[in-house]
C-alpha cells in the first residue's frame, strides 16, 4: 500500500514522496507520517473552503460551517462580499456554468460535496453517477432537508430549480431521467459544491 507512495501538494505546502521497496523497518514510522499528513491536509482543505478570493483579496466567508444548520437569509449584498465573482454568478444570480467544464463533472471521489457558499452538507459521493450532460449528476442528497426546490419558469421552460436548504443558494435543476432507486437526475453545477474526501483512518 505504501510502497512508491507519491503525494505532491503544490502553492508551498508540502511535497511528500516515498519509496518502500526495501527498507521494511521503515514502514510504522512512514505510516504513523502519512496518517498524520493526512490529516493536516484535509484540515487545510476544510478551512481553506471557508475563504473566497473576492476581487483579489483573501476574505473569509463568516456564514460558512460545516456544523451550523440554522437558515440564513441574507440579500445578495452581503453575500457578494464573501462569495468569488464565479460562485456569486451562479449561487446568487442563477447563473449556469458552462457544459463539460465543471472540476466535478467527471470527477469520482469517495466523500460528502457541501454547499460552496455556507458549508451544508448537500450529496454524499455514493449518490453520484455518470452523466453525459456535462453536469455532475446526483440520484438523491443527504437529507430531505439538505436542498429544496423553486419552480424555474426562465429561459421559456418550466424546469424545477435545486437550491441549498440552508442559504438558497443556487445549485442546479431536477429532472426525471436518472438511475434507481429514485430515477431523478439532480443535475448540479460544480462551482456550487465543495468535495471533501472520506477521511482515512
Amino acid at each position: 500500500l505504501f510502497s512508491n507512495l507519491r503525494y505532491f501538494k503544490k502553492q508551498n505546502d508540502f511535497s511528500f514522496v516515498i519509496n518502500l521497496k526495501k527498507n521494511h523497518f521503515m514502514k510504522p514510522i512512514i505510516k504513523l507520517s502519512v496518517s498524520v499528513l493526512i490529516s493536516v491536509f484535509w484540515m487545510n482543505t476544510s478551512s481553506a473552503q471557508k475563504t473566497q478570493l473576492v476581487k483579489g483579496v483573501k476574505i473569509e466567508n463568516p456564514y460558512y460551517s460545516r456544523t451550523k444548520t440554522e437558515k440564513l437569509n441574507l440579500k445578495n449584498k452581503e453575500w457578494k462580499k464573501y462569495l468569488n465573482e464565479d460562485l456569486y454568478a451562479v449561487a446568487r444570480e442563477n447563473e449556469t456554468e458552462r457544459a463539460f467544464t465543471g472540476k466535478y463533472n467527471n470527477f469520482e471521489g469517495v466523500g460528502t460535496y457541501y454547499c460552496a457558499a455556507c458549508g451544508n452538507a448537500l450529496f454524499k459521493s455514493d449518490a453520484k453517477f455518470a452523466t453525459t450532460c456535462g453536469w455532475p449528476g446526483f440520484f438523491e442528497p443527504i437529507t430531505k432537508t439538505s436542498v429544496i426546490y423553486k419552480e424555474d419558469l426562465s429561459q421559456n421552460m418550466k424546469r424545477v430549480e435545486v437550491r441549498c436548504g440552508r442559504c438558497d443558494a443556487h445549485l442546479g435543476h431536477l429532472f426525471d431521467d436518472g438511475p434507481l432507486p429514485t430515477g431523478i437526475r439532480y443535475c448540479m453545477n460544480s462551482i456550487s459544491l465543495e468535495f471533501e474526501g472520506k477521511k482515512i483512518n
